[in-house]
């Protein structure tokens, strides 16, 4: 597996009164394509903050995030926008779904962004195809018009990441994923992400405090007071 996302000399501070917090300090990581790479660390350690910088959903303070040889954290807000909806899907602990919509319409939500109404309407069918089959491949056919209230924790979280895979994502990011779950629900949730990696070959970037996650993961790394001491 060749390495095609990669941070160096990562630095993140937030200020903080005369001396500001230094939450990571200097990470370099490389994800390989097609792996399912695990962060783990304590609550404060910097991995969720990692994994958002690496997304392009936050900035560094210092360093580089690169996709290929492309410094992506040195492109416009605009641009970083664009990439951030094409290349990366993003999964967090709660869901985000919006509620007034049905589960399928959440899950088509992402492909609307950015095309306007004439290229919407050349790929709505297509999009509307895709995200039935994604909802059908987590188990939720039956469960397409029904809006979030309606549904459970777990068929929340599935509708979340058939929303972060319908633009077909070259990295699947997931924040702790089954944090707000019960463990037997998490349990599914660990299977079917693993599948995405094995069956689909879905590269995957997950921080999580989950014992069950790290024992499917191929790859562990582990952050302390900001730096990787551990991969």
């Amino acid at each position: 597996m060749s390495s095609f996302l990669s941070v160096t000399d990562l630095v993140k501070e937030y200020p903080q009164g005369e001396k500001p917090l230094r939450v990571l300090r200097g990470v370099n990581l490389d994800v390989r394509e097609g792996e399912f790479l695990v962060i783990v660390g304590s609550s404060g350690a910097g991995k969720s903050t990692l994994l958002h910088i690496m997304g392009l959903l936050d900035t560094p303070t210092a360093g580089a995030v690169r996709f290929g040889e492309r410094n992506i954290t040195a492109l416009s807000e605009l641009e970083q926008s664009r990439l951030r909806n094409t290349l990366f899907g993003f999964v967090f602990q709660f869901f985000h779904l919006l509620p007034d919509f049905t589960a399928i319409e959440n899950v088509i939500m992402p492909s609307m962004m950015g095309v306007g109404p004439i290229g919407w309407a050349r790929r709505r069918k297509d999009t509307a195809d895709r995200a039935r089959a994604l909802l059908s491949q987590v188990g939720l056919a039956e469960r397409i018009t029904h809006k979030p209230g309606q549904l459970s924790g777990g068929e929340r979280q599935r509708v979340a990441i058939c929303r972060a895979l319908i633009n077909k994502p070259r990295v699947l990011f997931l924040d702790e994923p089954t944090g707000n779950l019960d463990s037997r629900t998490g349990q599914e949730i660990h299977e079917l992400i693993e599948g995405l990696n094995q069956n689909d070959g879905q590269t995957i970037v997950m921080v999580t405090h989950s014992d069950a996650a790290v024992k499917r993961a191929s790859r562990v790394i582990r952050i302390h007071d900001g730096q990787i001491v551990k991969g």
